[in-house]
């Protein structure tokens, strides 16, 4: 009889404090079922179901898929096969340039919260990337009205790649486009310019231990990741990074009741706060109030003193020029703080 209380006991406190559940990490392969090319679309079926607090990590296919590969002269035998396999079978493209993998339904996400994405860490699906531009496109379209496209090779193992004869960079890669479904009034949007949703924001500060904010807009969110970068510039001038395919390691938690109106993130040494409009001065006013609205919410600052800390300690940067939507991001060091 004790044993007998004792175990109903027992499992009634079990019942009352479920254990949770241990994080756990999931690989979203480079197939043609992952993928969805060229838009955000909130009534994209997710190809995966996640909680809160698990990692992922998401195979990507670099932008434009396997023209400007061939286009540099990547021989056949370099581009992996799974690249193949997508670009031949994916047929369904929208206005946007990126095959995007996902999305990806958070549990419990639901309009008015937050997803911070914590980025772990990036691998090469091959060792080159390729750049260039394109006729009618980039900063200075009137100055090359022609195509010229560059393939580069990487030395991994060394972190770099050799542009020319003595001009030697260094390799940091990052996902150009992570984005959530926008607004289901919204509908169906390309994946080139950024928005609310985030999508293509082409910020270079988005490497491995960076994190990024994105307002949720639909339910499960509906994640999705693409336009891996091997390096690029602030303003990316020509439309094209070191573009490239990558393997990304991200954790996803969710913020739950955290509403914010447009992206957010942070790297180790830096906060980040982000404007996106296709007018630059519009975008570095709409990134300076998202810096001021950052202070005031989570340091508990005045606003006029936000406002004036911002002209003495932000730095504003050019995100990108030539997606449409252009980015500002003002960037404030940690380290101004007491906590």
């Amino acid at each position: 009889m004790k044993k007998l209380i004792f175990a109903s006991v027992a499992w009634v406190v079990a019942a009352a404090f479920p254990v949770a559940q241990t994080p756990r990490t999931h690989d979203l392969k480079l197939l043609p079922e992952n993928v969805h090319w060229g838009y955000y679309d909130p009534t994209v079926k997710p190809v995966l179901r996640i909680p809160s607090g698990d990692t992922i990590r998401v195979e990507t296919m670099v932008a434009r898929g396997l023209q400007r590969l061939r286009a540099t002269g990547v021989r056949e035998e370099e581009i992996p096969e799974a690249l193949k396999v997508v670009e031949n079978t994916v047929k369904e493209r929208g206005p946007g340039a990126h095959p995007l993998t996902g999305p990806v339904w958070i549990e419990g996400a639901e309009p008015g919260d937050t997803l911070e994405v914590k980025i772990v860490g990036f691998e090469f699906l091959h060792p080159y990337g390729v750049s260039g531009f394109i006729p009618n496109n980039g900063t200075l379209p009137d100055d090359f009205p022609y195509a010229g496209f560059k393939l580069v090779r990487f030395n991994v193992r060394a972190g770099t790649a050799e542009f020319a004869p003595g001009v030697n960079l260094k390799l940091a890669p990052f996902f150009g486009s992570i984005g959530v479904a926008p607004n289901p009034l919204v509908g169906r949007i390309s994946s080139g310019p950024p928005g609310p949703h985030a999508g293509n924001l082409d910020n270079k500060e988005l490497v491995a231990g960076s994190t990024l904010y994105l307002p949720v807009h639909v339910a499960g969110a509906l994640l999705s990741m693409g336009d891996g970068h091997a390096m690029q510039g602030d303003g990316e001038v020509t439309l094209t990074a070191l573009e490239t395919s990558l393997r990304g390691t991200v954790q996803v938690i969710l913020r739950k009741g955290k509403r914010l109106n447009w992206p957010r993130a942070e790297t180790p040494t830096h906060y980040i706060a982000m404007g996106l409009h296709t007018d630059l001065d519009e975008a570095a006013r709409l990134a300076t109030r998202e810096m001021i609205d950052f202070l005031v919410t989570e340091k508990g600052m005045k606003r006029d003193d936000a406002y004036i800390l911002c002209s003495l300690a932000a730095d504003l940067h050019v995100t990108q020029l030539v997606d449409g939507t252009k980015g500002v991001h003002a960037m404030i060091a940690k380290t101004i703080f007491a906590r």
